[in-house]
């Protein structure tokens, strides 16, 4: 079940039941236990210690040094539990001596793609990291916690069990468990990407068509329904302010304006 270039470090304790893919590399003190699967291309870096049924997608990075300046080399290490996740690009660093010398993961989690647990942190089971969620150093996670995409937590932060940080938060005080948690959202259209039409060969007409569309969508006193009828009452509004009209009727969770 390993794959013949592997490199795997005479002193890594690897259980016979483990899938081991082409170009991974485990390190000097890595513990594998039963039926864990690296695909390919992962590399462990000990000291640590890695449960049962762990999947490894390609081009993880574990259990390298802390990402702290005053790291020396010391001993430090990495603990997983059972039954985790870690997709494609994760990372996770082991502890530094001032934090307590450990990174600890629980069972059960799932880190999506380009995830990052940092130094001393601490996710417990069943956690979730959604693709991007970052982790400073010495971050708490608590049970069925989820963070969401491209997320990060401050250092010394804590996230309650149960809690729900939605995508794109800068979380730098603790977050209530059972709660709710998302930055405020003042996503706004700001007109017609006019530069962009042109260099894909809208004439003047065309751009001018759609100009006067969210001009009527936007500025007006209109809401959305009556600007839409306003449009539709147009003899000449051409195909491409139709595609903005079917495209705005057809949506399920409403538009930016």
């Amino acid at each position: 079940m390993i794959h013949p270039i592997a490199v795997i470090d005479p002193s890594a304790r690897v259980d016979s039941t483990c899938s081991i893919g082409p170009y991974c590399v485990l390190g000097a003190g890595v513990e594998l236990g039963e039926h864990c699967e690296l695909m390919s291309h992962v590399v462990i870096h000990g000291p640590a210690k890695i449960g049962a049924h762990n999947r490894f997608f390609p081009f993880c990075a574990i259990g390298g040094e802390p990402q702290d300046v005053s790291f020396t080399g010391e001993n430090t290490r990495l603990e997983i539990g059972s039954h985790n996740v870690m997709r494609e690009y994760v990372t996770v660093n082991r502890g530094t001596t001032k934090g307590g010398g450990l990174t600890s993961i629980g069972s059960h989690t799932l880190l999506m793609a380009y995830a990052h647990v940092g130094h001393d942190s601490v996710l417990a089971d069943h956690a979730m990291l959604v693709n991007g969620a970052t982790l400073a150093g010495h971050v708490t996670v608590e049970e069925w916690a989820v963070v969401g995409a491209l997320s990060a937590v401050h250092q010394f932060t804590r996230v309650g069990a149960h809690a729900y940080i939605g995508g794109g938060t800068i979380v730098t005080k603790d977050v209530l468990p059972f709660s709710k948690c998302v930055a405020s959202r003042e996503t706004r259209t700001y007109g017609v990407n006019a530069v962009g039409l042109e260099r894909r060969g809208f004439n003047q007409e065309r751009i001018h068509k759609i100009h006067h569309a969210f001009r009527v969508l936007l500025n007006s006193k209109l809401n959305t329904t009556q600007a839409l009828e306003k449009l539709k009452s147009e003899s000449d509004r051409g195909e491409d302010v139709d595609t903005l009209m079917r495209f705005i009727e057809e949506s399920e969770r409403g538009i930016i304006k």
